[in-house]
């Protein structure tokens, strides 16, 4: 399950660097040929959604690096780190750039040319974005499994699948808006619709942006491992033989890995030995039935 996780969001990541870097080169050519506000936006916005796509990589490849003297528990949350730096630049290189850029337009209006250039760019961009946007639903799909959708985002621990989610869809949904305030200015002949189409653009890019920081900040700060993984955890606990009552257990999420911190209660009757053995022997079945269990702490005593 960790390697098809891991695989999921490296595609996915693959997907949006592709899509971004291609609209972004075609944006900027259309900015410079227009001289659109809109566009320049939304080139801005498109080179930064692809270092964003080379940040999320470099912290999906250090989260896998091994436990050493220094990090016993692994580099497991330097996905998230990098991920919130992600979420940090989509609001400041987009969002704000975005917003100051049809702030600028506004009071310094500038004649706008051959927009169906744009217009087309646009077009072009919002089928390769959509594809990119397409292709990390069916990886989030492969990961979620039967999960509604809703549920899955809710409670994901996969802070790239999220960071690149957020980016495709606030990405979509400015080049259609990017789109249809230029299509506005075409028809009015009036460059004010090209700077209310940054404006939008920005507000949008930061709505998300803050969706994506408050998602990550709970990751960053210690959360528990998902809720399936959890009640797997505890289902074998409860029905492993010679425990009486598991008093409480303790989840903590590390970018791909969890850990496990269990207070149980063995049966009196049975032996030192045979208690250690069936401990070894529980901790041996919860990493066969949670394959990113790493770690597992399990304390047997008769008092919470």
């Amino acid at each position: 399950m960790a390697s098809s996780t891991h695989g999921s969001t490296a595609r996915a990541i693959l997907y949006a660097f592709v899509a971004n870097f291609g609209i972004a080169i075609a944006k900027t050519w259309a900015a410079m040929f227009t001289g659109s506000g809109s566009m320049l936006a939304e080139a801005i916005h498109s080179y930064a959604d692809t270092g964003n796509q080379v940040l999320l990589f470099l912290g999906l490849k250090q989260s896998r690096r091994e436990p050493d003297e220094e990090h016993p528990l692994g580099y497991g949350k330097l996905s998230y780190f990098w991920s919130f730096i992600v979420a940090i630049l989509l609001f400041s290189m987009g969002g704000l750039f975005s917003i100051y850029e049809g702030m600028h337009k506004l009071s310094h209006p500038e004649e706008l040319s051959k927009l169906w250039v744009a217009m087309l760019v646009l077009v072009f961009a919002i089928f390769l974005e959509g594809g990119s946007l397409l292709g990390c639903i069916r990886e989030i799909n492969k990961v979620r499994g039967k999960r509604p959708f809703m549920e899955w985002l809710k409670h994901t621990r996969n802070s790239e699948l999220v960071v690149v989610l957020g980016e495709d869809i606030g990405a979509q949904l400015g080049l259609v808006l990017a789109l249809g305030f230029l299509i506005m200015a075409s028809v009015t002949g009036d460059p004010m619709y090209d700077a209310l189409g940054s404006i939008c653009i920005g507000v949008i890019l930061i709505i998300i942006s803050v969706f994506v920081a408050w998602r990550i900040k709970s990751l960053l700060v210690g959360r528990s491992a998902d809720p399936q993984i959890q009640e797997a955890i505890d289902d074998v606990i409860r029905d492993h033989e010679n425990i009486e009552r598991v008093f409480n257990t303790i989840t903590i999420q590390y970018g791909p890995d969890t850990m496990l911190a269990a207070k149980i209660c063995m049966n009196p009757a049975i032996s030192i030995n045979d208690a250690v053995d069936s401990i070894n022997h529980l901790e041996r079945e919860l990493k066969e039935r949670v394959p990113n269990l790493r770690w597992c702490f399990i304390e047997p005593d008769n008092a919470d």
